[in-house]
C-alpha cells in the first residue's frame, strides 16, 4: 500500500518537476509557471489535461479572464494590470 501511495504521490508531482521555471510572455507579462504548478497541484486549473500540454485558446483574453478570477477566487496574486504588466 506504501507503494502504491509513494508512486501516487510521484506522478502527481512530476508535471510540476518538469515545469518551465518563467515564462516571458507579451507586454511585460513574466509568468512564474512552475511557481502556480506547484501551488495549484492541479494543471487542469488551466490545462485541458492533466499533464499539461498547449492551452487552448490562450491568448489576452484567456488570460485575463482564468488569471485574474483564480487571483481573486484564491485572494492570491495580482488582480490589476500593473500587478502583471510589470515592465
Amino acid at each position: 500500500m506504501k507503494k502504491i501511495i509513494a508512486v501516487l504521490a510521484v506522478l502527481a508531482f512530476a508535471g510540476s518537476a518538469f515545469a518551465a521555471d518563467v515564462i516571458e510572455m507579451k507586454r511585460g507579462v513574466s509568468f512564474k509557471h512552475k511557481a502556480h504548478a506547484e501551488a495549484l497541484k492541479d494543471c487542469t486549473k488551466c490545462h485541458a489535461k492533466a499533464d499539461g500540454g498547449k492551452i487552448e485558446g490562450f491568448g489576452k483574453d484567456f488570460a485575463h479572464k482564468k488569471c485574474k478570477e483564480c487571483h481573486t477566487e484564491m485572494k492570491k496574486g495580482p488582480t490589476n494590470c500593473k500587478g502583471c504588466h510589470a515592465k
